[in-house]
Formats: structure tokens, sequence, C-alpha cells
């Protein structure tokens, strides 16, 4: 491809300079336009053109063309002279380009503790990112300050602001969840009213919620060296009759759409779902709720305005009242918003029911303890199609169908639940760790399909119980922010393929501790349950990641497990890829483009 010429094409233009005598020779100087835009003057040893002199249309055009040449000279110049600051390394493929990702914003529910409860929020970014710089922190959701009133003494405009900043005293605009106060100078500090901030990549920070029924939710943000990888736990312990137990959720960024099975309005069920906004301008949210018998209408669960930076629970028996086994969509018709279900089913237990992922053909649900006392399986078609699927349990040596629960049909619109136990006995795993697998039972009918699996662990008469959501494969990274000494942690790992490597991977702990790694193979389809390594010297909470090494896909979930006032409280948060790097598509360069119509 030839270069464009960067010189300046030579244009020519005459006028009779006032004053001079017909038949003069043309007054032919070059002409120059100042960068204040005052006018032209001569330049210092050299003729120029005096604009206020200017005078017939063939000037003008003479000017006009002569500039516009000079500015695409100059773009060609800069266009050549400054390629793509990093090409792709395989030049002429056309193949893309990884980088790490610079920011990370996440969103916690509000803390649904009671009065008695209390909240751990921890906050972890593994080690070893290429960037360096930046800051992690997380803060309570809180509106944005609202512009001070104009000064009624004024008597003249104030000054305009330097180009690109805010006005002075409004609220600067914010993307990602950010909550209110975050620092916009080149710093990136955390702000002064930040809850716990994470001083150091590879060592978890921790910290207490507001100890009261009524916490805000939270929003964290990682930049620079913090942000590949960047992970938040929020863990609350209640033991109070009611809402007694452990619930634990991943926190996740903001979106615009969310699914959530196993809802339930009825018996001793009090649900709620838990609306974040941690932008800065509003949203709107519509609740669509599907139950055995189709589509629940009720005109109080649309429009529902969430201002900015604001929480909200709102308690679903409002909206369908003594429905059991529901499937809930959450919509954020403008704006975005954090979303995730707290379910508590009166003495027997409560946790979060995480968003689950997207209505698809075939779903995996990891995390099955090895005593689980009962299990129940909620699933929703919201389509158009009905859906028939297999039933599977993946154990140490691979999947297999439980007696009795071979299949479940779902029609269209509508939720079919099922338990899985035969005359009181579980075949869930036969006592070992597992997963269930829901796949169409004819490959040519794929049906996208929404589910959840919650499970009951007793012990002595008092039970506690979480929630199993639909989940994807860990991808190449994913951490868990929260974790515990003393043996009360398990891994479930699960190849939904081809066997598999996994890296499991330990932090230090928050007080001190020293880091730790160990492989691990997975057999195809099967489920390995471990107890998660302890760093060596461990001082308060540490950060848990898996890596897929090699081989097949492999979804994974950690389960929590303590012993509070002899209930066997537990929680269980399945592994979420952290997405620490995007593919950058490859650029060429061609000044071309500047002159196509």
């Amino acid at each position: 491809m030839k270069k464009p010429s960067l010189k300046a094409p030579k244009l020519k233009t005459s006028r009779t300079e006032p004053g001079t005598e017909p038949g003069a020779e043309p007054f032919t100087e070059p002409f120059e336009v100042l960068s204040d835009g005052s006018g032209a003057e001569p330049r210092a040893g050299r003729p120029s053109f005096r604009a206020a002199a200017l005078t017939g249309g063939g000037t003008r055009t003479g000017q006009s063309l002569l500039a516009a040449a000079v500015v695409l000279a100059a773009v060609f110049g800069i266009a050549e002279l400054r390629p793509p600051l990093t090409p792709a390394a395989a030049a002429g493929t056309g193949a893309a380009t990884t980088a790490q990702v610079e920011r990370t914003s996440l969103v916690c529910p509000q803390p649904l503790q009671g009065l008695t409860g209390s909240t751990s929020l921890t906050l972890f970014s593994p080690a070893g990112a290429k960037a360096t710089g930046g800051s992690a922190y997380l803060s309570d959701v809180a509106p944005p300050p609202a512009a001070p009133a104009p000064s009624a003494s004024a008597s003249a405009p104030a000054a305009p602001a330097p180009s690109g900043a805010a006005p002075s005293g409004a609220a600067s605009p914010t993307s990602g969840g950010t909550p209110a106060g975050t620092p916009t100078g080149a710093s990136g500090g955390a702000p002064s009213d930040a809850k716990v901030v994470l001083t150091k990549p590879g060592v978890p920070a921790t910290g207490p919620a507001a100890n009261n029924d009524n916490a805000p939710g939270s929003a964290a943000v990682a930049t620079g060296g913090y942000a590949p990888g960047f992970s938040v736990t929020q863990t609350t312990t209640v033991t109070d009759q009611s809402g007694v137990g452990m619930s634990g959720i991943n926190c996740a960024p903001s979106g615009t759409s969310f699914w959530f099975s196993g809802v339930s309005t009825a018996g001793d069920r009090v649900d709620y779902v838990s609306l974040v906004n941690a932008d800065s301008a509003p949203a709107v949210v519509d609740l669509k709720l599907y139950g055995p018998n189709g589509p629940i209408d009720n005109d109080a669960a649309n429009g529902i305005t969430l201002p900015a930076g604001t929480s909200q629970d709102l308690r679903l028996p409002t909206f369908a009242s003594n429905v059991n086994d529901l499937a809930l969509h959450v919509i954020a018709r403008s704006g975005r918003v954090g979303a995730a279900v707290h379910a508590v089913d009166g003495t027997k237990g409560a946790d979060w029911i995480a968003p689950s992922v997207d209505p698809t053909a075939s779903v995996v649900l990891p995390g099955l303890p090895a005593d689980t006392s009962s299990a129940r399986l909620v699933v929703a078609a919201p389509g158009d199609d009905d859906a028939d699927l297999k039933i599977q349990i993946s154990g140490k040596n691979g999947w297999f169908t439980p007696a009795g629960h071979e299949t479940i049909h779902v029609k269209a619109g509508m939720v079919a639940a099922t338990d899985l136990q035969v005359a009181g006995q579980l075949p869930v795993a036969r006592g070992e760790v597992g997963a269930v697998r829901l796949t169409p039972t004819d490959p040519a009918h794929q049906t996208p399909v929404v589910a959840a699996l919650r499970v009951d662990r007793s012990q002595n008469g008092r039970s506690d119980a979480a929630w199993i959501s639909g989940s994807a494969p860990i991808g190449q990274r994913a951490s868990l922010a929260e974790n515990r000494g003393g043996g009360v942690g398990t891994l479930y790992l699960t190849s939904s393929g081809a066997a598999a490597k996994v890296r499991v991977s330990v932090s230090a702990g928050s007080g001190g501790g020293t880091p730790a790694t160990k492989d691990v193979d997975v057999p195809a389809g099967a489920t390995v349950g471990m107890q998660v390594p302890e760093p060596a010297g461990l001082n308060g909470v540490f950060g848990l990641t898996v890596e897929t090494v090699s081989g097949g896909p492999v979804v994974a979930a950690r389960m929590l497990a303590v012993n509070v006032n002899n209930i066997p409280m537990f929680t269980v948060q399945a592994f979420r890829d952290d997405h620490s790097t995007v593919q950058v598509p490859r650029a060429d360069q061609d000044p071309g483009v500047l002159i196509r119509p």
C-alpha cells in the first residue's frame, strides 16, 4: 500500500491588494490561521494574508481548500507516525489478543440478619496480575450527593470548569456499580468512607457489615493490579429462631436480567428479593414470577423504581401468595441492579439463592454434600415449549441415574419439582459428594430451563438449608474470598465433560500464613470432594482459587459448614469465572478510512 503524501497540495489564489493599480502583479502569499482563532497574521519573515482585508468568493474557497488539506495532512501524518500501541503477535492472521481487565465492580445484597445476626464482608484478589497500582475497596451503597442550590447573591455566571471535569458539587457519573464517594483522582485510592480496603493482592481483607436489621447493600470496586480475579463474599450467621442458619453469597456484577428457581411463598417460607442500585442513575425493575400453573401476573411487580445509590428488600408473598416452587425473573427495563433472593424456611434453615445461569437446555448444579438429608429439585421452562429432561448425578466414578427419578417433565411457562427420595431414602450421590445434571431426553429438542436444588443437612433434630443454582464452568480461573480454617470448608470439583486437571490455590491469611497450591485430577463426569487446603500458619480468613489446567470444563463449588448452638449451619457457593482477561480484536492501520465516503 502506498503511503499518502504528508505534503499539503499547492493551492494558488490571488487578489488585488487594495490601493494597487489594475494590471499589477497579483498578491499570492500563503495563508496561516492562528491556533487561538483570532484571525490571520503574517508570520515573521514570511508574507501572509490579512484576514480583515479578504474580499471575493474565490479567495474564501482557496483558504478553505488549503485549510482542509493541511488538516488532512496532519491527520495522515499522525496516523502513519503513531501505529497501534500493541499490534497483534499473530500479524496477518486476524487473531485477537488477550489483555487483563483494568476495573472490576461487584454488588452485594442487603444483609438479612435480623437484630442479632452478624455479617462479614471479605475482599480478595489473586496475586500475579501484570498490571500494577490501583486499589480495591467496599463501601455501603448510598445516594450520590445532591448538587448545591445556586447562591441568590451570585451576579455573574461561574467560570467554566476545565474540559472533562465534573461541575462543582455535582456527583461524578459512575458505572459498573461504583459506590458513591468513588475517588476521581489519578491515584484511584479508596474513599474515606470505605468499610473494607484491600491493601495487597494475594491477601484477603475482611470487615463487618452494620449490625442492624436494615443494613444497606454494598458495592466493591477494584482497579489496576487488583482488578483481575477480584471477588467479594458476604456471609451471615443468625441464631434467632426466626431466620436461623448461615447465609452466604458470592457478590456479582450489576446487570439487567437475573433468573432464580426454588423461590417459594408457601408454608413458613419468607422469601425476599434484594435489589441494589449502585449506579448514579435510577433503575426501573419488573419481577416476573412463574408457578406450577404458569406465569403469575401482578401489576405491583412491574415498574418498581429504585433510585440511584439505594437498596430494597421486597417481600415476595406481596406478589404471589401461598405458592410453592416458583421461578423468578428480575428484569431491569432501565438502569442496572444487583439482585439476589434470600429464603427463610421457619426454623428449618435459611440461605441466599444466587442467580442461575440464563435459561439453557443443559444445567449442572454443583456442591451436593455427602450428608444431605433431603433434596428438592425445582425446574422452570419459561419459554413456549415443554421440557423433558434426564436427571443424572455425578458421583466419584461418573454420571449415574437415580432410581425412581430418571426424568422430569416441565410444561411450557410452568414450574415442576421433585423430591429426590425413594421410600424415605436419599439416592442422591449415595452418601458421596456430587452434582446434579439436567439434559434433554431428546437431543433434538433443546428447551431452555432454569433449575435450583434445595439441600438440607440435619443433626440431633436441628437443620439448616442451602440452595444450589445452575452454574457455568469456572473457565480459566475463579476465586472465593472468604474461607476459614479448622476443616470447615469442602471443595467440590465436577467434570461436566472430559477428564480435567484443576489447580487449587490458597492464599495467605488475612492475618498471616503461607500460600499453597495443589493439582487435582477430576475423572470424566465425576465429582471430587476434598477438604479445602489451608495455608500453613493461618491467621484469619483466606482466599481460594481454582484454575483449569487442562482437559474438559469443570464446575466447582465450596461448602462452608460450622456448628453453632448444635445447629449444623452451612452455605454453598458456586465458583464463577472471574473473566480476568478479555479478548482484544486485532486492528490494522488504515488511514484510508479518513477519506472514504
